[in-house]
């Protein structure tokens, strides 16, 4: 099936939101791997940043209500790629419909993309330069092994 130009132009947009979002889902304060190369123990990223005192309390700040931010963010986009996989496989799909879905969905990872780039801008205007450039080498890290689900489904 051929789809429009704009179609495709949106579509990769979208997949390049969600590596977006994924890459900085993954630089959150969970369970980190070290950076590339490295073989130590996983850490938190606070600890990893060498963060002091009171930039953990800053840090903490900023993090709760991002991080409910996303949670909701990302539920509503899984709510509609349900809808919109499950309009793509029925009987009789309708393309205003799956349309509608894909629309939600690119509007929704818009969206979390500019609260991601908010939070980075204000993790940034707390770190310091060595820890500023710790952090983007882990992001620029997780850029390069990344596949999205859908590519990881169609490799061999």
């Amino acid at each position: 099936m051929k789809y429009p130009t704009w179609i495709r132009i949106l579509l990769a947009v979208s997949l390049a939101l969600n590596l977006g979002v994924l890459a900085a889902l993954v630089a959150r304060p969970v369970l980190l791997a070290p950076p590339a190369g490295k073989m130590a123990a996983a850490v938190q990223l606070p600890d990893y940043l060498q963060l002091t005192p009171a930039q953990r309390a800053q840090w903490a700040e900023l993090e709760t209500p991002f991080l409910h931010d996303l949670s909701s963010n990302w539920s509503e986009i899984r709510r509609h790629r349900e809808a919109l996989v499950r309009r793509i496989f029925a009987a009789a799909p309708d393309r205003a419909a799956i349309d509608s879905e894909q629309a939600a969905i690119a509007s929704l990872q818009a969206t979390q993309q500019q609260r991601v780039i908010a939070q980075l801008l204000a993790e940034r205007e707390m770190l310091d330069e060595p820890q500023r450039a710790r952090l983007l080498q882990l992001l620029l890290g997780r850029y390069t092994d990344e596949a999205t689900e859908e590519e990881l489904l169609h490799r061999k």
